[in-house]
């Protein structure tokens, strides 16, 4: 397996791959995400001329079987900024982790980590003071939640991540095919480097 960042010819080359791995990934719970490949592909790449953005994708065999992505924050989506600049958080010293996917099969194999060593280096590069990312909230008892099933609470709070209490955002995506796109409720998590 490899973890590299992607840019250029190489991430047009991969946004076919990528589009279809996050539709996959974020169609589970908590996400119950409905995309459509033409849709991500144009997310990504706008993405990726955002300001200090980085996109990292796993790949076995040159398959691409996970990938996260980052980015200034003030540089990103006014519904994740604006919350934390209304908070009294510096935003041009603040890094923006996007999404973070992999596919089941691959879980548990330390790539998780990968992905967020990768931003954080990157990061740290730059300048940047912090780092931080947003998590959608789904309630306990969410009709739609899988027996079993377990946040990565603990996994973030390892890494050094911390939920900010009081601060939250909406953030809206359909939920079924060609459906409309509903409001999100999603936290915020931070890490002080």
């Amino acid at each position: 397996m490899i973890v590299r960042p992607l840019t250029g010819e190489a991430l047009e080359h991969t946004l076919p791959a990528l589009a279809r791995l996050r539709i996959g990934v974020f169609a589970d719970f908590p996400y119950l995400y409905s995309g459509t490949e033409s849709y991500e592909q144009k997310y990504l790449r706008a993405f990726s001329a955002a300001r200090d953005a980085i996109i990292i994708a796993a790949e076995e065999d040159s398959e691409i079987i996970g990938c996260a992505t980052g980015s200034a924050i003030d540089d990103h989506h006014a519904e994740f900024s604006a919350p934390l600049a209304d908070a009294g958080y510096d935003l041009p010293t603040t890094f923006y982790f996007g999404e973070s996917v992999l596919k089941p099969d691959y879980r548990g194999r330390g790539l998780g980590h990968a992905f967020f060593d990768a931003r954080e280096e990157h990061a740290r590069q730059r300048g940047y003071a912090r780092a931080c990312f947003c998590a959608v909230d789904r309630p306990p008892d969410h009709p739609r939640r899988p027996d079993g099933y377990s946040p990565l609470d603990s996994f973030w709070q390892k890494r050094g991540y911390r939920k900010i209490p009081g601060i939250t955002t909406n953030f809206t995506w359909p939920t079924e095919p060609r459906g409309p796109d509903l409001p999100h409720p999603m936290t915020y998590w931070m890490r002080q480097f």
